[in-house]
This record gives structure tokens, sequence and C-alpha cells, in this order.
């Protein structure tokens, strides 16, 4: 069975950072495509970051420079570093996989909406 759990949301200020989590059982990451997707009250869903089988990276421009993400096969875990945080990145982060993104390849632009097995999300509040 495929679970995927975000951690490591919370409330910081402008400036500051947080790392999320995301621990999943069923799959690996070695052979899925992991992504990171959020969405703000009143917005679209938003790809933030996206990491293939093969380790290849994209961000969405607005975070490009200051969110990272990385992934430690070992332990099954998927992370986002998020630095110089904002107010517009208050949102629920989402942790995502697909073994076949819909849409293309696992990149950004089809992460939001390609992706088969989603997290129950964290929220992230940056207050000013």
């Amino acid at each position: 069975q495929v679970q995927l759990r975000e951690s490591g949301g919370g409330s910081v200020e402008t400036g500051g950072s947080l790392r999320l989590s995301c621990t999943v059982s069923g799959f690996s990451y070695t052979t899925y495509c992991g992504a990171w997707i959020r969405q703000a009250p009143g917005k679209e869903r938003e790809g933030v970051a996206a990491i293939d089988s093969d380790d290849s990276t994209s961000y969405a421009d607005s975070v490009k420079g200051r969110f990272t993400i990385s992934k430690d096969n070992a332990k099954n875990t998927l992370y986002l570093q998020m630095n110089s945080l904002k107010p517009e990145d208050t949102a629920m982060y989402y942790c995502a996989a697909a073994q076949v993104v819909y849409g293309g390849n696992c990149g950004i632009r089809n992460v939001a909406y390609g992706m088969d097995y989603w997290g129950k999300g964290t929220l992230v509040t940056i207050s000013s």
C-alpha cells in the first residue's frame, strides 16, 4: 500500500527557514518521480519542486535559489529545504509521487496535476 506522510510545516517569520520531510512506503523514489506541490487558499495548485529518479531537479521560478528538493532513498524520504521564506510562500504543502507523470516527464510544469499518489499535506505559514 502506497503511503506518503509529510512533516515539518509550521509558522515562521519572513526570511526564516523550514525543512519539510515526506516519508513514504509502498514504493521507492529510485524509480518514481517525486515532487512538492502547494496550494494557498483561493489559488491554483502550484508545482514547487520536482526530482526525477535520476536525481535531476526542477523548480518553480518563484522559489528558485531559495528552495532545494532532495531525497534519501535509503530512508524512503523526500525533503524540501526552504530558505528566505516570504509571506507568499504560505500554503498547504503536499508531497506527491508517480512512476509515470501524466502529461509528460517529471518536470515542474507537469507535477501539479500529473501525480498518482499524494500525502495529506503540511501547513506552512509565513508572517511578515
